[in-house]
């Protein structure tokens, strides 16, 4: 007795189709499961016996092998519990095997029988679409993100008697989602609650509207947390592409909520005692870490210095690529990880170098051990730095409302980022933060003018050429909230004014 059931494997984060190979024999019982399967798929031995014995069903007494094609990549998970129920089944004469060769099958198995949800689905319908398959079985709690992709029926089920009776001819009606739902981004806070520091205010629109990376520095209380936490209520939701991209990651991760597709940016915190693994992925099996969690939306890194060296080191590759490409042995796997990251940190140890009301009691010493705790190259890959002094009482104290709102520069960053969108359409990349060396010398041509100031600047400061290539991004930024076609010398300007570490360098 043999049967095929189609199943799924999910790598990095996408899914590749594993046909799920049943042959029951006479002979000793024995379950005998081959094609490099995780421990997790091992143990689905007694989850898939438990399940079809409460579901009403014989199980075979007789020697049941089970082979994972192909038998040459790891398998890991759970979803295979139920691909292996269905094929003992059809192989014991239960279930028809008429209609199992257009779907895949997913999900795993409580002891009772009952279909439990599974990370990854989103991918695997990825999978069965592009495969030519005409729809997939999944637990009814995974089936909104598989409902995401279209042109695939999405059969939502509940145990293992429902998926029985589906095949053998009993409807189970097909699982319908809106997948152009408004996620109706509303937020508790607003950027206007930030008393003063319009600077900074205007750094954060020039940021959101190109996609860059951007460093507060202060004294602690003037206000760096409260501007980086307001980010994302200036930024536009995601596009459909990236949308798909970030929710893959989330679907693998088994992070993603009851809803489908996600439209609001993710925004990913991590505490400064994370590891490396932690923060850009690994493990035995690699999972991806807050970075590729934070893909299409904000890195925010609190307290920068107290993080571990090397941890923030490992970070420097995703920053420049966009991906993060983790090696294992036999397995290698890449993460996107194309994201804003926001840094806070303090001038010095105590916090209050520069600051007028406070005097500072480090060393200078202490100042440098403190700052050389991150790198040149890592400080070098973050576009806008910026200075955060403290606020005056009178300004915390003014009830003035005349600041702009979240909702009004969030209009303006959208606006600049529809003339992104436009301009680099088909480059697959999607603001000016992402733009390569061949978009900047297509799309930021300098006149004369600018092209004196940057070379003044940079003769000047001892800029890099990485830092060279970021300012010009930065004025184009600013050039596109203006509305302007052409970057002009006032747009260079303010931009060399956001590198505030290489002014200071540059004056030192």
């Amino acid at each position: 007795m043999l049967s095929k059931v189609i199943g799924a494997a999910v790598l990095g984060i996408d899914a590749y189709i594993v046909e799920v190979e049943i042959h029951i024999t006479r002979g000793l019982p024995a379950f005998v499961l081959v094609g490099l399967p995780e421990n997790s798929v091992k143990e689905s031995r007694e989850r898939v016996r438990s399940a079809i014995k409460n579901s009403g069903y014989e199980y075979p007494v007789k020697r049941i092998t089970i082979n994972l094609a192909p038998a040459s990549i790891k398998k890991d998970g759970t979803a295979f519990d139920l691909p292996v129920a269905i094929g003992i089944l059809i192989a014991t004469g239960v279930c028809d095997d008429s209609m199992i060769p257009d779907f895949l099958v997913a999900g795993e198995l409580s002891l009772d029988g009952r279909v439990k949800p599974v990370h990854g689905v989103l991918s695997m319908a990825i999978a069965c679409r592009d495969n030519g398959l005409k729809g997939i079985i999944v637990p009814k709690e995974n089936a909104q993100e598989a409902g995401v992709v279209n042109g695939i029926r999405v059969i939502p089920v509940e145990n293992l008697s429902q998926v029985a009776a589906f095949l053998n001819g009993h409807p189970i009606p097909d699982a319908k989602i809106e997948v152009n739902q408004d996620s109706g981004q509303k937020y508790d806070f607003d950027i206007r609650e930030v008393k003063g520091q319009e600077h900074a205010k205007r750094a954060i629109e020039v940021a959101a509207a190109g996609g860059h990376n951007i460093i507060f520095i202060g004294p602690p209380g003037s206000g760096k947390t409260m501007l980086a936490k307001r980010m994302s209520t200036v930024l536009p939701q995601m596009n459909f592409e990236e949308a798909l991209q970030t929710t893959k990651v989330y679907s693998v991760s088994g992070l993603l909520a009851k809803h489908g597709l996600m439209r609001i940016r993710p925004f990913r915190s991590p505490h400064h005692t994370i590891s490396d693994a932690g923060l850009v992925g690994g493990g035995t099996m690699p999972r991806p870490g807050e970075v590729s969690l934070a893909h299409n939306g904000v890195l925010f890194l609190d307290e920068l210095p107290e993080f571990k060296k090397h941890v923030l080191e490992v970070m420097r590759q995703p920053l420049e690529d966009g991906n993060v490409t983790i090696a294992r042995a036999g397995v290698t796997i890449s993460y996107p990880a194309r994201f804003m990251l926001i840094a806070a940190m303090n001038p010095c140890p105590c916090g209050y170098l520069g600051d007028h009301l406070h005097r500072c009691s480090c060393r200078p010493i202490d100042i440098q051990r403190y700052r050389t705790r991150i790198s040149g190259p890592l400080m070098d890959r973050i576009d806008i730095q910026i200075d955060v002094p403290v606020v005056e009482y009178k300004k915390l104290s003014s009830r003035d409302s005349s600041s702009d709102s979240s909702v009004e520069i969030r209009e303006r960053v959208l606006a600049a980022r529809d003339v992104q969108k436009t301009r680099l359409k088909g480059t697959g990349i999607f603001c000016n933060a992402q733009m390569g060396v061949a978009q900047i010398e297509k799309f930021c041509v300098l006149d004369v003018s600018s092209s004196r100031i940057l070379e003044m600047a940079v003769n000047r400061l001892g800029l890099s050429a990485r830092a060279y290539h970021r300012i010009i991004k930065i004025a184009r930024s600013i050039a596109d909230l203006a509305g302007d076609e052409s970057i002009l010398p006032e747009h260079v300007s303010e931009a060399i004014q956001y590198r505030s570490l290489d002014r200071n360098n540059g004056a030192g």
